[in-house]
């Protein structure tokens, strides 16, 4: 019987479901992604940041999954990237460990988890990345068309994440959505994106990516800001919640 080289091995196994998608990591990027997730795990303990704790769990739903972003557009590498609902800091912080040389913004409400990304930041000595513990509707209008990519994961329906991240991306910039089943949410963010100027330009399962088996059932909605957004979005929680998309 052969070994389960990714349990023994969980983030051999990410390099090469990465390369896959064409995700190189070196060993420098790997060594910093196990001592992510090592602290993580430690951290998790006191803090509940994820419910995902196993090592091999951790490099595929967490670091596997925010790097999929990287299979449905076209990078240059340099990009600037919001991060809305950074959590323990997927995908805004793998992001930039897989391109070192993108600008990121983690964009967190919650203190503890703020504060976790922070420390993740220092530990691993990672520059170019700002942490801001406040809420992105406050943020967004100090950061308006400032950005070229925004990221969304487990943050509401695609409707409000279309109203979170068009309004921080310049025209021409891509909001990317992780997503299970979309089907009921589309009429909603189709709507969303007319009131707000965007576009859905691409729906790619991880299926189609050859990962259907690593990661069963995900989805990754790219939309395109096409023109400037109403200086009305994004709304309030309050009126989010009276009228969603």
């Amino acid at each position: 019987m052969q070994p389960d080289v990714s349990a023994d091995a969980p983030f051999d196994a990410l390099a090469r479901d990465a390369e896959r998608i064409g995700v190189h990591l070196d060993a420098a990027t790997l060594a910093l992604c196990e001592r992510y997730a090592d602290l993580l795990i430690e951290r998790n303990t006191t803090m509940n940041l994820t419910a995902i704790t196993a090592p091999p769990d951790i490099a595929k739903k967490h670091f596997l999954d925010s790097f999929t972003a990287i299979a449905v557009r076209t990078w240059s590498g340099r990009e600037r990237i919001i991060d809305v609902g950074s959590g323990a800091g997927f995908p805004g912080l793998a992001l930039r460990l897989a391109l070192p040389k993108t600008r990121v913004t983690l964009v967190e409400a919650m203190g503890k988890k703020a504060r976790f990304l922070e420390e993740v930041t220092s530990a691993l000595a990672l520059d170019n990345v700002e942490i801001r513990n406040e809420r992105a509707e406050a943020l967004a209008q100090a950061r308006r068309d400032h950005y070229d990519v925004g990221t969304a994961r487990a943050v509401g329906t695609l409707g409000a994440i279309v109203e979170y991240l068009l309004p921080f991306l310049k025209v021409g910039g891509d909001a990317i959505a992780w997503k299970g089943r979309v089907d009921a949410e589309i009429a909603g963010a189709k709507k969303a994106c007319a009131s707000i100027g965007g576009e859905i330009v691409k729906i790619t399962l991880t299926s189609e990516l050859g990962l259907g088996a690593v990661l069963p059932g995900r989805s990754l909605v790219v939309i395109r800001k096409l023109r400037e957004t109403p200086s009305r979005y994004p709304r309030s929680p309050a009126e989010v919640k009276r009228r969603p998309w």
